[in-house]
């Protein structure tokens, strides 16, 4: 929620999964702080000649399991506690994946949209020359996040090679495809979210050719999950919901005969705003932003922005909702969380449901050490197995030790950092 210090929150909830593992106190101190922070001023040449210095992180928290991974982010709101956090959630999410890498995150404080392309080029390159030392394909592998892009991850990989005295194209993954890049990896999240959404199914007993669903958010995740929801289990999407820049402010769109993802996504621009004339004159329903939480459906995929599920929109959810997938990072307050519990809906938890981004990176990187890259079916087909497993892995915690499904993720994936942490005679 806004106000809250999401670097509190990340310790809140570690520190209840430490509690019921019975963790030790040394081991909790290892684990409720990064292992490594860097703080690092970056010049940057302005297009007039002048200098502006810009203030860079970059946060390791935890390498127990292999390198670690997590994006970089340019935001005029960045902030230590924020990309600490953030660090700390990938660090849960790869355990969780079971792929070996750790957590880390890194941001400069930036709007990126004010500078020119010269300009970003120029930033991606200074923040490399700050960390080209302490980053690798085998110590810190980082990735495109809010702000930055594929191209930007080309620029960085071009600079750490140049530094490095050798090709390295593994040392950053998000990249263009005709840079090392992995074919699938634009697909990866939603697909990963309905990958797990079909096992929440299975288990509960529904055919998912028979459930509907619907989606907060039409960007690039809410965009695959309502294709792979429609496309893959031949089931029914009933609308979703966009962010319109021209009206700034969101709308949620519905069809009688349910949505054609494949229809929307060709008259959504870059942003994620859909074009509200094509959409009418093709029978959509442009609706309040809100409806999507109060549809008569199946599943709900919260996958737009965090705090979205919480103590005023939680009591709205229909009494047909079965399954609630968080695309979305964060999309669930505490508040929220304790209503879905209290009505018995089975949740799947953002670290497990949209793991699928950073699994495909993984296969990025193993790619890259290869040299040799798998069509988009292989990749796809590997993403499948690893997220089943994953989620069954959470499951088969969450019955074992009668939890919830969040708690049940978090003791999965904490349990894997303290094991490796203790086998390599860290504590």
């Amino acid at each position: 929620m806004e106000g809250q210090n999401p670097f509190l929150t990340a310790q809140a909830q570690f520190d209840k999964s430490a509690d019921l593992l019975d963790l030790p106190q040394d081991i909790r101190e290892i684990l409720r702080w990064p292992m490594r922070e860097f703080h690092f001023r970056i010049p940057l040449r302005m297009g007039d000649g002048s200098i502006k210095v810009l203030q860079g992180f970059r946060v390791q928290h935890n390498d127990a399991r292999g390198p670690s991974k997590g994006g970089i982010r340019f935001h005029p709101n960045e902030t230590i506690d924020t990309v600490r956090a953030l660090a700390m959630w990938m660090t849960w999410k790869c355990a969780v994946a079971d792929i070996p890498l750790g957590g880390g995150k890194g941001g400069v404080i930036v709007n990126p949209a004010s500078l020119t392309t010269a300009e970003k080029e120029q930033l991606c390159r200074g923040w490399v020359s700050q960390m080209w030392h302490n980053i690798g394909p085998r110590m810190d592998v980082p990735a495109p996040d809010v702000g930055t892009t594929g191209q930007m991850m080309a620029w960085m990989m071009d600079e750490f090679s140049k530094l490095q005295g050798q090709y390295v194209p593994g040392v950053f993954t998000g990249k263009p495809v005709d840079m090392g890049g992995s074919l699938g990896r634009t697909e990866a999240t939603g697909f990963g979210v309905i990958f797990t959404v079909r096992e929440a199914l299975k288990h509960l007993g529904l055919d998912p050719a028979a459930c509907s669903a619907a989606i907060q958010g039409f960007g690039n995740v809410a965009q695959y999950a309502a294709i792979g929801f429609h496309d893959m289990l031949g089931g029914k999407v009933v609308c979703v919901s966009c962010y319109d820049l021209k009206d700034k402010k969101p709308y949620t769109y519905s069809h009688p005969d349910g949505v054609d993802p494949h229809f929307l996504q060709g008259i959504t621009d870059q942003y994620g705003t859909i074009d509200q004339e094509k959409a009418t004159a093709a029978g959509y329903v442009i609706e309040d932003a809100g409806a999507w939480i109060e549809k008569d459906v199946d599943v709900l995929i919260p996958a737009a922005l965090e705090n979205m599920v919480n103590a005023e929109t939680a009591p709205l959810i229909h009494k047909n909702v079965k399954v609630i997938a968080e695309g979305a990072n964060g999309p669930t307050t505490l508040e929220g969380d304790q209503l879905i519990k209290e009505r018995g809906i089975f949740l799947i938890p953002d670290f497990l449901c949209n793991a699928g981004g950073v699994t495909t990176s993984y296969f990025e990187g193993v790619q890259n050490d290869m040299n040799y890259y798998w069509s988009r079916d292989e990749v796809l087909q590997r993403l499948d197995t690893k997220m089943t497993v994953a989620f069954h892995g959470v499951l088969d915690m969450a019955l074992r030790q009668k939890v919830y499904m969040r708690d049940a993720a978090y003791l999965v994936a904490v349990d894997r950092v303290v094991r490796a942490m203790q086998l390599r005679g860290w504590v």
